[in-house]
């Protein structure tokens, strides 16, 4: 459960290299998830299951710019997400920027993420996080979210009822 509403403020670097922050997509609905290109299972599954729900939205989808916030800006460059993104994931668009950059960015969405050693993982950490996507409406509004256990049937029905209640 989100104990605040998260307030979608950030000033990141894209996967090109540009600079970006949440004014930069006025006008245009968010779907929000943090994550890192390092992560094995919980990235991936809900990476997919938001690419199929905006799949199924079909026309709806685009007017929403689906972003990857990272959580592990020391390994996930703008060149690692956009190479991640591009490879698996294409309608989203990668954000990066310095550790007090993310840390700023987490705290505007209330989104958990703490390094921990992992002897599993090549360079001996892994990054635990909350795995919860945040729709924002076009003006910056939270709109809704939807934890990792969300079943997609139910992220299209709720994502499909906000688009067109906003947009009627």
């Amino acid at each position: 459960m989100v104990s605040q509403v998260p307030t979608a403020e950030f000033s990141l670097t894209d996967q090109f290299g540009r600079r970006v922050d949440e004014s930069s997509y006025r006008g245009r609905y968010l779907l929000v998830y943090f994550g890192f290109t390092h992560c094995k299972v919980v990235c991936p599954r809900s990476l997919s299951k938001l690419s199929s729900v905006l799949a199924r939205l079909g026309d709806a989808a685009s007017t929403v710019t689906p972003l990857y916030i990272t959580v592990d800006p020391a390994r996930d460059t703008p060149e690692v997400m956009r190479g991640y993104l591009e490879q698996s994931y294409p309608r989203f668009t990668g954000l990066t920027g310095t550790e007090a950059e993310i840390e700023a960015a987490k705290q505007s969405f209330r989104v958990f993420a703490e390094r921990k050693s992992d002897d599993e993982d090549p360079d001996g950490y892994v990054v635990p996080h909350t795995a919860i996507a945040y729709l924002m409406s076009p003006d910056g509004a939270y709109l809704a979210h939807f934890t990792d256990a969300a079943a997609e049937d139910a992220v299209v029905q709720q994502m499909s009822a906000h688009l067109q209640r906003v947009s009627s």
